[in-house]
């Protein structure tokens, strides 16, 4: 048993789950070894990112204001931060289109899993369905990577 190859796939779900299973057929594991390995890192992230997202939020307005008001003393024009970006637009989006599901299934896979369950956590974090839909998606997705690894893996 190599645990450093476990705890490596482990930390890059943390990360980048999407991309972190195609790692696994060329490091030697098996596809239950690096599907394991990388469900649980992006459980484990799941759990810090979306039950502390609020802490993040507070943090992030906090900072902002200071922000602000530093500009305001010190007399300087602040720049205006832009409210429509891609991924704003794409979270919105698939928040619209999808709703609950769609944030809580696919915004971790396809931005990152602290991200996406920050964001799942903002729009729906009152409904006790999103932290076990974003457990679901995790497991799901998970092994429709880790099954697209190993059969490109074969194929190539």
């Amino acid at each position: 048993m190599n645990w450093g190859l476990y705890f490596g796939f482990f930390g890059l779900s943390m990360i980048k789950f999407l991309f972190a299973p195609f790692g696994g057929p060329h490091a030697g594991l098996s596809f239950l070894e690096t599907y394991l390995s990388c469900v649980a890192g992006a459980v484990f992230c799941a759990i810090i990112f979306y039950f502390s997202a609020e802490f993040f939020m507070i943090r992030a307005h906090k900072k902002r204001k200071a922000l602000i008001a530093a500009a305001k003393a010190s007399g300087q024009e602040l720049k205006k931060k832009k409210k429509f970006t891609k991924t704003n637009k794409l979270i919105v989006n698939i928040k619209r289109r999808f709703g609950i599901v769609g944030v809580s299934m696919f915004a971790p896979l396809f931005l990152s899993v602290p991200i996406g369950s920050i964001i799942s956590a903002k729009f729906y974090g009152k409904d006790k369905r999103t932290f076990l839909l974003i457990l679901f998606g995790i497991v799901v997705n998970g092994a429709i990577t880790t099954s697209l690894a190993f059969g490109a893996f074969h194929l190539f």
